[in-house]
């Protein structure tokens, strides 16, 4: 069965980038452009695991992944950030997430499906 992604940012070119390369690496891709779409998709779909930037029009990827974990149909999902701004404070946020991580920007295409892999339990 194919493993099942959400990729939620708001940058066409990320996410068109991030898509081609899970679904070349087998996986069944949804999309969002903001965090309101991203948690009613996640909500509906229950995929493998959740990309989302950290900065999105409407909310705080943070803030989102509170919200997906507060669900308990989403609460065990894995969500990985994937954010060019990984300050001190922008890392205590994520890292106060469970069960989550991130991948820097600009990502590597060439491991990018195999680090997102690595979050999938």
């Amino acid at each position: 069965m194919k493993k099942r992604a959400l990729i939620v940012d708001d940058n066409d070119n990320n996410l068109m980038l991030e898509k081609d390369l899970l679904e070349v690496a087998g996986f069944e891709v949804f999309e969002a452009e903001n965090a309101a779409n991203g948690i009613a998709i996640a909500r509906k779909e229950k995929p493998d695991i959740i990309i989302m930037d950290v900065r999105l029009p409407d909310m705080r990827g943070s803030e989102a992944a509170k919200i997906l974990r507060e669900d308990k149909e989403t609460n065990d999902i894995p969500i990985v950030f994937v954010t060019a701004s990984v300050m001190a404070e922008g890392k205590e946020e994520i890292n106060a997430i469970t069960n989550s991580g991130f991948i820097g920007k600009p990502i590597n295409t060439r491991t990018f499906a195999k680090e997102v892999s690595q979050f999938i339990k």
